[in-house]
C-alpha cells in the first residue's frame, strides 16, 4: 500500500485540512448551524488590537479575523533608506490603530490591524540567506501581469468596518510618500464565522465550502509551523504568501453536488470525508467501494494536499472572498518555511482537481516582519 493510500493519523489529518486550504484558500467544510446575525458592534465599541508586542497584529489576532481586507502591494524606490521608511510606517500604524492620527477622518478604529510585509528583494539586501529571502516559483494555472508579480512591501489592512480600509491605505502611502510606488491592490471579506470544533471557526467561501476549518491554533503549533524563531532580527516573525486567484464559479456551480463533493474528497452538507464518520473523522485514503473505486477519488483535493503525502506543515490563513476584477479568492498564508507553501502546491499542481476551477492572477511572498514597539521601531535590527 503507498504513503497516500495509508490510514492517516488524526495529527495527519488536521495537517491535510489544513494544506488543503493553504495552498488554495479552499478548504472542503461542513455545513454547520445557521449563526444567529445580530447587528455587529460598532467601530466605536469594538475592542481594539493592540499594535504592538512580540508579533504583529493580524495574524493570529483577533480571533476571529475582521470582515473586510485590503492588501496593497508596493515597491520601495531605489536608494531609500529602508530602516528609517518601516520605522516611520511602524509609528504610523500605532497612532491610527490607537485612533490618535487626524488622518482617520473622525472614524473610530474599532479592531483596526495593519500587518506589513516586506519582499525578497529587500530581504536580501539585509542578509542573502534570511528567511523570506527567496522568490516564488512559478506554477500552471498563472496568468500574471508583470506588476502583479512579486513586490517589495506589504500592507494588509484588516477592520470590521469598510470604510476604514482606504482611509487607513490613503494614510500610510502618503506617509511614505515617493518613497514607495503601488503595484496592486485588493480588498475582500469574509463570510459569517461558522463553528468548526471547539474554539474554531471559519468562513465559508465563495464555492459554499468552509475556508480554513484547520491551522497551528494552538502556541505548541504556532511556534512549531508559524513564528520563526530566528535568526535573531526576523524572530518572531513569519512568511506570507499572497495570492489573488479567479474562480470559475458559474462552471463549478453548474456541477451536481456529487461532482463538487468529489473535486473536494468531502460531504457538502455534514464535511464528512467521502470515506465516511463525521467532519471530524480522518480521511480514510485507501478506503475503497466494493468495485474498487478509491471512496476519496484520486484527484481530490483532501488527497492531493494531505501533508502526510507532501511533508508538509500547517499554514494560517486569512483568506478572503473578492468580486472585482471578477467573483475569487485573496489568498494569504503564513508559515515559518516558504517550503510549506511551495511543496504543497507543486504537488497539487499535476492533479487536484479543484486547481481546474482557479486561475491565478497575482502573487507575491514577504517576510512579515516581528513585532514592534516604542523601544524597538519596525523593522529594527534587520534594516538600518
Amino acid at each position: 500500500m503507498s504513503r497516500a493510500d495509508a490510514h492517516p493519523s488524526r495529527r495527519a489529518f488536521i495537517g491535510a485540512t489544513g494544506a488543503v486550504a493553504a495552498t488554495t484558500g479552499l478548504t472542503a467544510g461542513c455545513e454547520a448551524p445557521a449563526v444567529r446575525q445580530d447587528r455587529p458592534p460598532s467601530p466605536a465599541s469594538t475592542p481594539r488590537v493592540a499594535a504592538t508586542g512580540r508579533h504583529q497584529a493580524g495574524v493570529t489576532l483577533p480571533q476571529p479575523a475582521q470582515p473586510n481586507l485590503l492588501a496593497v502591494v508596493a515597491d520601495v524606490t531605489d536608494g531609500v533608506a529602508v530602516g528609517p521608511l518601516l520605522a516611520e510606517l511602524g509609528r504610523a500604524v500605532h497612532a491610527l490603530t490607537a485612533g490618535a492620527d487626524p488622518r482617520l477622518l473622525g472614524l473610530p478604529p474599532g479592531d483596526l490591524t495593519v500587518t506589513i510585509g516586506v519582499g525578497p528583494r529587500l530581504v536580501r539586501r539585509a542578509g542573502p540567506s534570511l528567511p523570506g529571502a527567496a522568490d516564488l516559483p512559478r506554477f500552471s494555472r498563472e496568468r500574471i501581469a508583470p506588476r502583479s508579480r512579486g513586490g517589495d512591501l506589504l500592507l494588509q489592512i484588516c477592520a470590521g468596518d469598510p470604510l476604514l480600509l482606504p482611509v487607513v491605505a490613503t494614510a500610510l502611502l502618503r506617509q511614505a510618500g515617493d518613497r514607495v510606488r503601488e503595484r496592486w491592490r485588493q480588498s475582500g471579506r469574509r463570510g459569517p464565522d461558522v463553528p468548526v470544533t471547539k474554539g474554531v471557526s471559519a468562513p465559508r467561501n465563495l464555492l459554499g465550502f468552509i475556508d480554513g476549518i484547520v491551522g497551528p491554533h494552538t502556541d505548541a503549533e504556532q511556534r512549531r509551523h508559524l513564528w520563526l524563531a530566528g535568526p535573531a532580527p526576523v524572530a518572531g516573525g513569519t512568511i506570507a504568501v499572497v495570492r489573488r486567484m479567479e474562480l470559475d464559479l458559474p462552471r463549478f456551480a453548474a456541477l451536481s453536488v456529487a461532482d463538487q463533493e468529489a473535486v473536494f474528497g468531502r460531504r457538502r452538507a455534514s464535511g464528512a470525508p467521502l470515506s465516511g464518520g463525521t467532519v471530524a473523522s480522518d480521511p480514510q485514503l485507501g478506503a475503497k467501494t466494493p468495485d474498487g473505486r478509491y471512496l476519496v477519488p484520486a484527484d481530490a483535493h483532501v488527497r492531493r494536499a494531505h501533508p502526510g503525502v507532501v511533508g508538509a506543515g500547517l499554514m494560517l490563513r486569512r483568506s478572503y472572498s473578492t468580486d472585482e476584477p471578477s467573483p475569487g479568492l485573496l489568498f494569504i498564508s503564513f508559515q515559518n518555511d516558504l517550503r510549506t507553501f511551495t511543496k504543497t502546491l507543486a504537488h497539487m499542481d499535476g492533479s487536484d482537481a479543484l486547481l481546474g476551477f482557479t486561475t491565478t492572477t497575482a502573487t507575491a511572498t514577504f517576510l512579515v516582519l516581528p513585532g514592534f514597539d516604542h523601544q524597538r521601531p519596525l523593522g529594527a535590527g534587520l534594516f538600518r
